[in-house]
């Protein structure tokens, strides 16, 4: 007698798991670590100032006073930038039964607002992107990071392979400090986070090696940097332009918006369902020499 089994059966239910798993990133440490702030216009401004050198300042006795020759403040500006992101889902696709999400138009929706807050990071550090005023036809951009900072402050490493050193570092670090910055945060993208991690294993240099139980662990890597310029936690980001490794104080930057992130309803036309996600953001660094960048090369284009 043969026996029944299930290449023969018809009906075996299907197993489908009812988790949608995604393994996109989703972390966007720039943002994450600024500030915020309201703007009311597509071009907005503020004003950045300096103290003048220090100088040798003595006087005889009854002397008169001599005037210095007062310096302006510096005006800067940047343009908000439009984001959105639209999503169409037919009258069925909402109504059949699916697994891992209620209503499809839903879920749709909740991706598109992850997509377009991964594409506010890249804009502020992934492009290097400089403002553009825009038309009729041309988008308005912002001006990412790198095109606000102070050109003494924008370092290189000397050619396109050139992989940032520990002294590129510390001399950045140092030009910041001379201007007056403190930076708290190294920024860097993943290939470079492997320099910075070979920092540790410098001659000289020692490592503990802790263990509990019976675990054992090697760490590789570095998360605060003690230079002699202050303390600077080293953040990884996957958005940050290629071979770019930024040094800024948090608090030197804010992101700016106009209109938040909405979810908004488009017209009817058919037998479907129609939204799309839309906001209005820039970035403000207060001071042109709060924060540096140490890039590849002379002529990467940031």
């Amino acid at each position: 007698m043969a026996t029944y089994g299930t290449y023969e059966q018809i009906g075996i239910k299907e197993d489908v798991s009812d988790v949608i798993s995604n393994i996109s990133p989703t972390k966007t440490p720039f943002q994450s670590a600024i500030g915020n702030e309201k703007v009311n216009s597509t071009l907005f401004e503020w004003q950045e100032d300096s103290l003048r050198a220090v100088a040798a300042n003595k006087k005889v006795e009854g002397a008169d006073a001599s005037s210095i020759t007062a310096t302006p403040t510096v005006m800067r500006n940047n343009r908000t930038q439009i984001m959105s992101e639209a999503v169409t889902v037919s009258g069925t696709a909402d109504v059949v039964s699916t697994y891992g999400r209620a209503k499809e138009t839903a879920y749709q929706m909740a991706k598109s607002a992850t997509q377009v807050k991964r594409d506010l990071e890249h804009a502020f550090v992934g492009t290097a992107q400089e403002k553009v005023v825009g038309d009729a036809s041309t988008a308005r951009e912002m001006s990412g990071y790198q095109y606000q900072i102070d050109s003494s402050l924008v370092n290189y490493t000397g050619g396109t392979s050139t992989v940032p050193t520990e002294a590129m570092v510390l001399t950045l670090l140092q030009e910041c400090y001379e201007q007056g910055a403190e930076p708290s945060v190294i920024s860097v993208t993943p290939s470079n986070s492997l320099v910075v991690a070979a920092f540790a294993a410098a001659s000289g240099r020692y490592r503990t090696l802790q263990t509990g139980g019976n675990d054992k662990a090697i760490v590789n890597v570095v998360n605060l940097y003690v230079s002699p310029f202050g303390e600077q936690k080293v953040v990884l980001n996957r958005f940050q332009k290629a071979k770019n490794t930024l040094v800024f104080d948090p608090e030197m930057w804010v992101k700016c918006t106009l209109r938040s992130w909405t979810r908004e309803p488009l017209a009817k036309t058919g037998d479907a369902n129609k939204q799309q996600i839309i906001g209005e953001f820039s970035l403000k660094h207060k001071n042109f020499k709060a924060s540096g960048a140490l890039i590849e090369a002379v002529n990467s284009g940031f």
